[in-house]
This record gives structure tokens, C-alpha cells and sequence, in this order.
């Protein structure tokens, strides 16, 4: 094989990190590596003595390879002793031990030139994790999917984090190498050809990215550079190190990895996870100045770009701008609607469901985006939140179910398998219906039977066995006493894989047809951009009126949450008004309206509501006076 042409040079500090490409077969390679006097790049494909790099006064070290082909393989060496694969790797074929490889995505047609993203308020997402989506678990085989998911009526796919992590079966959040696709759902290429083609389908993509913490098996960083700090402590142990010596170049590592997704595969959204578990003091905090930098980007590309937290803290400061001393994000998960909405369909209570339970909890998060504003909280046994006043729908995205509330139970049941199908139906129309951002979780919409449970491939013993124990003790708190999957059996991943054939047989099409329904209502009605939004508590029957105007219309949206009938003395405002859906119909497999389909109500009403169900009445302004 014909050895590269070696060059040592002195690149600047802004030089991408990794390894990029310069020409055809010239690459330039920079590591930051304060640690270590030397480091050399190793070619295992060639036999000719290691490149070495050139050290500057902050620790980066840099090199030139010439006449060397995408695809090679390098590690670096760390003063002559330990080969490790390169912290800002594009890709990892043989795994987080192996070699890195060089990758060359300058020459992919990209045909999305026109695309310039979708709006937050016009917006749906749907959640997925690539490896259970399909048999196949790969990029390649979410591409046929596309068809179904764009009839549907969602608008974005959120994926779960792809970073490389350890084996082929994890969630994605012990990710280690945060610039490289894991190897087992395919190249980088592949996530290109996905991404490009989603767009063709009119399809915007979301990327969950993990930057309050490295996954345990296969992370180097802390033997290069300072990445991590004994300051703060997190879930998974020591805290990524934001605000301390040296946390300029950390940071740098992280925005410039948020701007390679955004940029190099046109991903049109980040969800940041966990952002209450980033510890960051300084005045100008790491999420701040991620957005800010964010924003260039966008600007510079001309398409729209959303940064989205899950945050647990109902901190408004996480979506004021960085200007005014905020983080400065588009949206955040809204943990309080999912939480309302499954204690009133499930009755559970314990852990942090303690907190939530009545249809009060509900109407104020209509209201609000969120209910915690300062309140006293039982489960956290303090006060709790700030005022999320002045803020806008469309800054909160909120679901009925999604990974974490599903698979964080300990046999990873889907709420299909808590409650019946009526039940469902009403979930679903308060998710999809409500002036926020709703996100599905995959198979939501045909209630997939299969659970999603935790899953790993980690090769440590020891780690694999700690994995385990540690899910056992996270599940004290609820109470539940079932054995817990072992996270490692093949099986636990096996069982977490959808079934959409499930989709094309009762009852399971209905329901399917159900969520269609309902997300082409909310898209012709643009129920994002509500002008207004009040609710009306009937707190002895569970139930709430939900008013949204949305010109032309206004809408009075009845959520019954008891399971047996009941009979409410409705006011609705003056004007006509028109029942135009009703989830008892038996249309959709339910008991029978009782207002029989497109009646016209005025002024008072009495109004008899199936169990678990809900009716949608439409007024036009025009007439309502």
C-alpha cells in the first residue's frame, strides 16, 4: 500500500477539530491535548513511521497528512505511550476502541437548497430511536418510512441521540464520541442521504444531542484534556467542565460539534437533553453562548434552526434570550402537561406524580405551558418554578408519552397497555389540539403493543452488572416491584421494536386515522398560532373547557376525564356554534356521540360527555356576534 506524504505545519486555533479535509487526499488533524507534550497520528493501513503534531501555547496540537484517502484509519498517540481514537472522530467502524476513520462529506448532493426549515408554531414532532424503529435499525431503513410519517401529518422527526457509544443496543445518551454516527445505524453518508431526503418529503429533522455528560465505556476525554470537573457532581458522576480552567476550549469542543450536525448534515433542530444537569456559573453561560453561536449559523445558512431543552428546573431564564441573561432557547420540554395529563388517565401518585392529579393542574398548564410557578411541590419538598408569563405557545413542545416517561418505567409499558382505548383517544386530543408544540413517540399513533425498554451492549462486565443494579434502585421511588429487563439480554431490545404492521388492523388503524385526523385539523386550522387560550375548570365531573382563537375561528374544545357519563351545564360565548368532532363518535370505535355530528348550540347548553372522551365545537367570527 502507498504511504501518505507526512507534513508537520502550524495551523491556527480555529482549525476544525478532527480531522478535515483540505484537498482530495490532504487532510489537516487537530486535537486539543494540553495534557501531553507530543502527540502523534498513527495510519494502522500504513507502514511508515507516525506523524508528528505541532504543540501551540493552548494545548492543540496540529499536523498536515498528504497523498492520504478518505477511509484510512488513524489514532493518536499521547507522548509516545497510550493509541487513542480521536475525541472529535466522524466516524468509529470498529467501535469506540477502534480506530478512527477519515471521513470526506464535501461531495454529497445535497438537493435541499431551497429548504429553509419550518416554523416552531407550524411545527409537530415525532420521536423516534433509529435502532427499534425498523428491523433493520439503520439510517437507510427510516428512508421508506418517510411516505407514511409525512401522511400522517407530522411535520419534524426527532432523533434520538445517534453519537457512537459502546456495542450496537443503547438509547443513545452513553454516547462518547459526540461527532461520529454510530457505526451500527450506518455511515455518515447514510444519515446525509436521510436527512436530504426527509426534506424532499417536506419532513424537517431533530437531532437529541447529550452535553451534560459522556457515556462510561469508551470515553478518553479526560485523558487528553481537562473536559471534566470534580467541582459539581451529576447523575452520572463527575460534571463536564463549563465554567472552570480551561473551559474556553471545552465549551469550543461542544459548539463547534452543535454546528457540524447543523451544518455538514443540515439537521434543522437540536434537543438539548437534561440541560439542569449542566452546572455553569460563569456570567455568559454555555447554553447562551451555544445559541448565540446557533444563531450566526442560521442566519448565515438562511433556514430556520431551533434549539429545544428538556429541562425539569420550569426556569423561564431558559427561554429568554441570551441578551437579557437568558439561555436563549426556541422551546422546552414541558414536563408538567405530560405529568397532568397521565395522572388523570392512570390515577398514579407516587413519585413525582404525587405533585399532579386534578383537572386544575391541567387547565393552569393550558394556560401557562407549565404549572409549577413557585408553588410548593410535595415531591421535591420545596417551592418549585418561576412565572413562565409573556411566553409564547409555541416555546413549549409537550406529549403524552415519550422515551423517558416510557421507558423509565420498569417494564417500559406504553400508555396503550395503562388505559383503553377511549382513553387514548383523549390523551391524543389534548396533545394535538393544544396551542403548543405536540411531539408523538413512535407508534404512538397505532398504539404500538411492544414496550420500550432500557437497553445496553456495553462490553464491561463490571459496568453492564452496575447498569443494572442502578435501575433497580431508580425505581424505588414509584414503587413498582415487577423484576426489572436486564438492560443487557438482547432480548430487552428485541422486545422495544415496533411493529407497523400493527397499524393496518383494528383497532389499532383507527386510531391511527384518529391522530391523522386531528393533526390535519390542527394544520388547517393553524391551532399554533392561537391569539388567545382560556380554560374553564368543571372540576366535579374532570373535566375543562379549552377556548382557542385562531382567525377566522374560535373553538371551544370540551376534555372529560372521568370514567363514567356526565352531564355539564355549558356557557359557551354568544354567537353560533357547531360541534365539528366528537372521539365518542362511532366512527372512531367509541360508545355514540350524544350531540348528534354538526348540531348548532347558542348561549347556554347541557351537555352529556361519554367517559374519556371529548367534543370540539367551531364558531366563526364572523357570526359570532
Amino acid at each position: 500500500m502507498r504511504h501518505p506524504s507526512m507534513t508537520t505545519c502550524h495551523l491556527p486555533d480555529q482549525t476544525p477539530l478532527g480531522a478535515s479535509p483540505l484537498s482530495d487526499n490532504s487532510w489537516q488533524f487537530s486535537v486539543w491535548a494540553p495534557f501531553h507534550n507530543r502527540v502523534d497520528v498513527h495510519f494502522p493501513d500504513y507502514q511508515r513511521p507516525a506523524l508528528p503534531m505541532q504543540r501551540n501555547h493552548l494545548g492543540y496540537h496540529h499536523a498536515v497528512a498528504n497523498e492520504i484517502s478518505p477511509g484510512a484509519k488513524y489514532l493518536y498517540q499521547l507522548d509516545g505511550s497510550h493509541k487513542r481514537p480521536d475525541p472529535a472522530s466522524r466516524f468509529q467502524p470498529e467501535g469506540v476502541h477502534g480506530p478512527s476513520q477519515l471521513i470526506d462529506l464535501r461531495n454529497f448532493a445535497w438537493t435541499d437548497s431551497n429548504w429553509q426549515g419550518i416554523p416552531l408554531e407550524n411545527s409537530v414532532f415525532y420521536e423516534l430511536h433509529v435502532g427499534t424503529f425498523t428491523p433493520e435499525g439503520t439510517f437507510s431503513a427510516l428512508i421508506p418510512q418517510l411516505d407514511q410519517l409525512a401522511d400522517l401529518g407530522i411535520t419534524t422527526i426527532e432523533l434520538m441521540p445517534i453519537a457512537q457509544f459502546s456495542g450496537t443496543r443503547n438509547w443513545g445518551y452513553d454516547g462518547v464520541y459526540p461527532f461520529a454516527p454510530q457505526n451500527s445505524y450506518g455511515s455518515p453518508h447514510a444519515l446525509q442521504q436521510f436527512v436530504n431526503d426527509a426534506h424532499a418529503k417536506g419532513l424537517a429533522v431533530a437531532l437529541d444531542v447529550v452535553y451534560n455528560h459522556l457515556g462510561p465505556e469508551g470515553n478518553y476525554l479526560s485523558e487528553y484534556a481537562p473536559y471534566f470537573t470534580e467541582h459539581y457532581k451529576t447523575p452520572w458522576g463527575t460534571a463536564i467542565n463549563f465554567d472552570g480552567p480551561h473551559s474556553d476550549e471545552v465549551r469550543r469542543f461542544f459548539i463547534e460539534n452543535a454546528l457540524y450536525w447543523l451544518e455538514h448534515f443540515h439537521f434543522d433542530a437540536l434537543r438539548l437533553d437534561a440541560v439542569h444537569s449542566v452546572y455553569d456559573a460563569s456570567a455568559y453561560p454555555f447554553f447562551a453562548e451555544l445559541s448565540d453561536s446557533v444563531s450566526a449559523l442560521s442566519h448565515r445558512l438562511g433556514r430556520k434552526i431551533h434549539l429545544i431543552a428538556e429541562s425539569d428546573l420550569n426556569n423561564v431564564n431558559v427561554l429568554r434570550s441570551s441578551q437579557t441573561g437568558g439561555y436563549g432557547m426556541d422551546g422546552q420540554w414541558s414536563d408538567d402537561f405530560h405529568h397532568s395529563i397521565h395522572t388523570l388517565l392512570t390515577k398514579e401518585t407516587s413519585g413525582y406524580y404525587a405533585d399532579f392529579g386534578s383537572i386544575h393542574h391541567l387547565a393552569k398548564t393550558l394556560e401557562n405551558g407549565w404549572y409549577y410557578s413557585g408553588q410548593y411541590s410535595k415531591y421535591r419538598q420545596r417551592r418549585h418554578g418561576n412565572s413562565p408569563s409573556g411566553l409564547r405557545p409555541s416555546n413549549f413542545v409537550v406529549c403524552n408519552q415519550n422515551h423517558d416517561q416510557v421507558g423509565n418505567r420498569v417494564l417500559g409499558d406504553r400508555l396503550a397497555s395503562l388505559v383503553d382505548f377511549e382513553a387514548l383517544k383523549l390523551a391524543a386530543g389534548i396533545t394535538l389540539l393544544s396551542p403548543f408544540v405536540p411531539m408523538l413517540f413512535m407508534g404512538e399513533e397505532y398504539a404500538e403493543k411492544a414496550a420500550f425498554q432500557y437497553f445496553t451492549s456495553h462490553t464491561d462486565t463490571n459496568l453492564a452488572q452496575a447498569v443494572t443494579r442502578g435501575r433497580a434502585e431508580e425505581f424505588r421511588a414509584f414503587g413498582w416491584t415487577a423484576a426489572v429487563p436486564d438492560p443487557q439480554a438482547e432480548s430487552t431490545f428485541t422486545s422495544s421494536k415496533l411493529n407497523h404492521h400493527l397499524a393496518t388492523t383494528e383497532p389499532h388503524k383507527t386510531l391511527r386515522r384518529f391522530y391523522q385526523t386531528l393533526l390535519h385539523f390542527r394544520h388547517r386550522h393553524s391551532l399554533g398560532t392561537a391569539t388567545s387560550i382560556a380554560t374553564t375548570e368543571f372540576d366535579h365531573a374532570s373535566a375543562l373547557l379549552l377556548t382557542l382563537t385562531s382567525i377566522p375561528c374560535r373553538f371551544a374544545m370540551l376534555f372529560h376525564f372521568r370514567d363514567e357519563q356526565s352531564t355539564l351545564h355549558l356557557q359557551l360565548p354568544p354567537g353560533p356554534w357547531t360541534n365539528v368532532f366528537d372521539s365518542a363518535a362511532v366512527s372512531w370505535r367509541g360508545p355514540g356521540a350524544n350531540l348528534p355530528a354538526q348540531t348548532i348550540l347558542d348561549g347556554a347548553t347541557e351537555i352529556h360527555l361519554q367517559p374519556y372522551s371529548f367534543i370540539v365545537f367551531e364558531q366563526s367570527l364572523s357570526t359570532s356576534e
